[in-house]
């Protein structure tokens, strides 16, 4: 059953609440490649507008065009400055928003697997919760893991039992309640709300 694929592409493993964590992509990624195009064409003009301003200090001295040159020259290069600040701030949210959303994403791993073990359910039941877990019913998980509906039925009853729960709704609830109840520690020991990291 291990490695086996179902017709529906899910991928059926032994242990399944030992799940990889996806790699985290983020949604500024975007923001900050604009960011740092505008920042090399701004600092481009302005290279070529500090140049142009030089030369013609040189030749023509302090006059109005020179003058009005001079300040344009000056925005830029404030737009510049601003612009490298700004992608510092974002890549810096960027970290933030990923590193609370994988203590996060390890909070729920590391829960699945302590419950798991503490209620000593077998590879086939402990797959069974994490279909669950993931919105599956009955008939679908049977399809999934190529077994008869009786057989979940019996499996999901023995979950139910050995987690003290009396259905589905009561099983979800005890992940939810655990997770918006416990905060997520960092490596820095600082506790960080789990509610607040998505």
């Amino acid at each position: 059953m291990a490695g086996e694929v179902h017709k529906n592409h899910l991928p059926i493993k032994r242990r399944p609440y030992r799940f990889r964590r996806a790699p985290l992509r983020s949604a500024g990624g975007l923001r900050l490649g604009v960011l740092g195009v505008l920042v090399v064409l701004q600092g481009t003009s302005a290279l070529f507008f500090l140049g142009d301003v030089t030369a013609d200090f040189l030749a023509l001295g302090f006059d109005p065009h020179t003058t009005y040159e001079g300040i344009a020259t000056l925005a830029l290069l404030c737009g510049v400055a601003l612009g490298l600040v700004e992608m510092w701030r974002t890549a810096n949210r960027m970290r933030r928003a990923e590193n609370a959303l994988k203590m996060a994403s390890g909070a729920f791993a590391d829960l699945l697997e302590d419950r798991f073990d503490m209620w000593r359910l077998t590879p086939a039941e402990a797959e069974v919760a994490l279909l669950t877990l993931k919105g599956f019913d009955g008939p679908e998980i049977a399809r999934l893991r190529g077994t008869a509906d009786g057989t979940v039925r019996a499996q999901l009853g023995r979950i139910y039992a050995k987690s003290g729960c009396n259905g589905r709704g009561q099983f979800v609830s005890l992940f939810i309640d655990a997770l918006l109840d416990d905060p997520v520690t960092g490596g820095s020991g600082r506790e960080v709300p789990v509610s607040s990291a998505s």
